[in-house]
């Protein structure tokens, strides 16, 4: 793999800095934690459904 001119690691800079700036980190944030809690909800619930189908002894 042949390395990147000037030109091509300019360009690359320059789109890396506009995404990054256009980012609403805050809002990632928000998004990150709710992804955590939906995700242990939906293990405890399943976790939950599993025991109560099982046969009891």
């Amino acid at each position: 793999m042949k390395p990147l001119s000037n030109v091509q690691l300019g360009t690359l800079g320059g789109t890396l800095c506009s995404v990054w700036n256009s980012f609403d980190w805050g809002n990632m944030l928000q998004t990150a934690v709710l992804a955590a809690v939906g995700a242990t909800v939906s293990y405890l619930v399943s976790r939950l459904l599993e025991g109560r189908r099982r046969p009891r002894r």
